[in-house]
């Protein structure tokens, strides 16, 4: 059975530490990721090293990215060679440099709410690197996620994740699974890089910055929130009504409207 390690480390509000403590929790997450001895896997805050031990029993070595070092200090005592240890942000970590010529990248993690979605898209700029992420998360991220249109939690990030990576999650996890307990709920969730893209993405950086306007002002319609960047001939053209707002189309109707238009472009008037 795995129990948390007995350790002075208290945790710290500023890194939103929630050490994972439930045996059964954490084996059910070892389970789910169910790693081969040939796998790259790399734990992202893995605290106290909980699921680092059950994953060990699974592989002969794995990689650990934890940004607080007192913590870092007790996994290298604990867990020696067996541990690439990497005492960073994982927000600064260049995965395509980790992952080198070797395979892919199976990430891993428990992530604080304060760092999940920059992690996201982090990870997003790196995904050739990597073959799936398994991640516990705050309810609420995943729940937009994974959210479909017309959904009040659909937003930038599902739209952001939508061409890149499947969304599916795994099983809920109350507070009491961690210490110290946090007042949210937590599920587990599988993100895997699509082998065949749901739809055509032509022009990805116009996607994302029209993507993050229609956001950024969601209660203007997208006639308005996109002015100056999608022609008003685009919505007729495509079928969109631009009376409707961000959360109410599709992320391959986004897709559609970055792959019609391009910027600098204004409507032609004739007297």
């Amino acid at each position: 059975m795995t129990t948390l390690p007995s350790s002075p480390h208290r945790p710290r509000k500023r890194f939103g530490q929630h050490f994972l403590h439930d045996p059964q929790v954490v084996a059910r997450i070892a389970a789910a990721i169910d790693p081969g001895p040939g796998d790259r896997l790399v734990e992202i805050g893995p605290g106290h090293g909980v699921l680092t031990t059950q994953l060990l029993q699974r592989v002969p070595t794995l990689t650990a990215i934890e940004i607080d070092r007192d913590l870092s200090a007790e996994l290298a005592t604990r867990f020696g060679d067996t541990l690439a240890l990497h005492t960073t942000d994982a927000l600064k970590m260049d995965f395509t440099e980790l992952r080198g010529s070797g395979p892919k990248l199976r990430i891993v993690g428990n992530l604080p709410y304060n760092i999940s979605t920059p992690l996201m898209f982090h990870l997003l700029e790196h995904l050739q690197a990597i073959e799936d992420m398994h991640f516990m998360l705050q309810k609420e991220v995943v729940d937009r996620m994974a959210a479909p249109p017309g959904s009040k939690v659909y937003g930038r990030l599902t739209v952001s994740l939508a061409p890149w990576v499947s969304v599916e999650p795994l099983f809920a996890v109350g507070p009491g699974a961690f210490r110290p307990t946090p007042k949210v709920s937590s599920v587990v969730a599988r993100l895997a890089p699509w082998a065949r893209p749901p739809f055509e993405l032509t022009d990805p950086e116009r996607y994302d910055a029209i993507v993050r306007s229609a956001f950024s002002q969601r209660r203007k319609t997208l006639r308005n929130a996109l002015k100056g960047t999608v022609r008003p001939a685009v919505f007729d053209l495509l079928n969109i009504d631009p009376g409707l707002r961000a959360e109410q189309i599709a992320p391959w109707q986004f897709a559609q409207l970055a792959g019609a238009d391009s910027p600098g472009i204004t409507d032609q008037t004739t007297s």
